[in-house]
């Protein structure tokens, strides 16, 4: 399955929303192409949706962390939203559920940036 990314905008919040597999390849590249476009656009704040994300490899996770540095190094924010369990699991294995800011509710994560 084809990874798709589409952004909209939500009380000053980008909302990415993800759809498919982040592995090494072309979800791994539409996801760093989508994060570097945004922040170059002066984006902020960051909501990567993984709701509909079935799976992520080695090479996905490390484009979640490098997605994470690059908007936090640029003064923004990213969280991330609706986990499958499987990637919950995934960043509790790997301890990165530690560093991210994992919502569950919309709402509750827009607020969150607020914070």
């Amino acid at each position: 399955m084809t990874m798709k990314a589409s952004s909209r905008q939500a009380n000053g919040v980008t909302i990415v929303s993800l759809c498919g597999r982040i592995t090494l390849g072309e979800g791994s590249v539409i996801l760093r192409d989508t994060v570097k476009s945004l922040s170059a656009q002066g984006h902020k704040k960051i909501l990567l949706d993984l709701g509909d994300v079935t799976y992520i490899d080695s090479s996905g996770i490390g484009e979640l962390v490098s997605a994470f540095t690059s908007v936090r190094n640029s003064g923004g924010e990213l969280k991330l939203l609706k986990l499958t369990k499987q990637v919950h699991d995934l960043l509790q294995v790997t301890k990165l559920h530690t560093i991210f800011d994992i919502q569950e509710d919309e709402a509750a994560a827009i607020a969150a940036f607020a914070r």
